[in-house]
């Protein structure tokens, strides 16, 4: 296990190493100048100069590059020009508002789907496998934007329920957060929602035509019994690398929707960098983004390993 922990480590450093080559010689190929973008065509030489001093431009890309690295390794993100504030306490204040949006649509689309697979798989061929089938294909057709818009539409503009957009604050009280939280949660949950409810039904499936289930079935055991007590507990492994894959996704996807919703999280500060041509922002929160995929994949594949030992005698 330590081996394979091992090897799993060494993935994620030279993942993420690669990811960071990637997003500054993506950005370093974008045409234009980022301090003339900055600053606008009529802007003094003298003045472009300096930005460009500023920004680190007057040097080699290889050198910008092994400076912005060893910033990184050290925790520094570099300072955004925009802000004139370190790029970390930007991402750190954006923060406490994703996470908890991420964590509150995992466990929306948790709660709907694996009763929904359940529910798919009892009934398999059936009326409620075939609804379930359906949410699931329109879940994963719909892009969640679109969902946002329509939940601000019902729900906001027509019932009033909860607010259309903005975030009051967690100092406002926990209450006005999450249901400021909602609505944008449930946006980003309903397509999750649909994948996962897929997978509990294929991972059920596969499970109920197993040895052990044909021998529980035979000694007598009750149908909801066998479906609760033995194929549910051996489904949830390929269930929660669905779950491990979508929590980071839904850290990196919540771009759009937050920026439907207003709300002051990582997603729009991103937004709000690239129209703003902050280029030390965008390098900054793209490369969080790709390591946060990198290292929730890497600890699912510890965790399943740890749960299962099978897939490492492959790996």
């Amino acid at each position: 296990m330590l081996a394979f922990a091992l090897r799993r480590g060494l993935t994620l450093a030279l993942t993420a190493w690669l990811a960071s080559v990637v997003v500054f010689a993506a950005l370093e190929l974008i045409p234009g100048d980022p301090a003339l973008m900055m600053l606008g065509v009529n802007a003094q030489p003298d003045t472009l100069a300096a930005l460009r001093a500023q920004m680190g431009l007057d040097v080699p890309p290889l050198e910008r590059y092994l400076r912005w690295a060893g910033g990184l390794l050290r925790g520094d993100l570099g300072t955004s020009l925009t802000y004139a504030r370190p790029v970390a306490d930007l991402v750190a204040e954006r923060l406490v508002v994703t996470l908890p949006l991420a964590l509150l649509s995992l466990v929306m689309s948790t709660a709907a789907a694996i009763p929904l697979g359940l529910l798919a798989a009892a009934r398999r061929g059936r009326g409620g496998d075939w609804a379930v089938l359906g949410f699931a294909q329109i879940g994963v057709a719909l892009p969640s934007f679109w969902i946002a818009i329509l939940l601000i539409l019902v729900f906001s503009v027509g019932l009033g329920w909860f607010p259309a957009g903005g975030f009051p604050g967690w100092e406002a009280g926990v209450w006005p957060a999450l249901r400021a939280l909602i609505l944008p949660a449930l946006a980003l949950a309903i397509p999750e929602a649909a994948i996962l409810a897929r997978v509990t039904r294929t991972a059920l499936l596969d499970t109920l035509g197993e040895d052990h289930i044909r021998t529980a079935r035979a000694k007598g055991v009750g149908r909801a019994a066998v479906l609760l007590g033995h194929a549910l507990p051996n489904a949830l492994l390929p269930v929660a690398t669905v779950l491990g894959l979508q929590l980071s996704f839904l850290v990196a996807g919540a771009v759009v929707v937050e920026n439907v919703f207003t709300l002051p999280g990582l997603g729009r500060l991103l937004y709000q960098a690239i129209g703003q041509r902050d280029v030390i922002v965008v390098q900054g929160v793209v490369l969080l983004l790709a390591v946060v995929v990198v290292l929730v994949n890497a600890l699912v594949d510890i965790a399943c390993a740890a749960a299962d030992p099978r897939p490492r005698a492959l790996s």
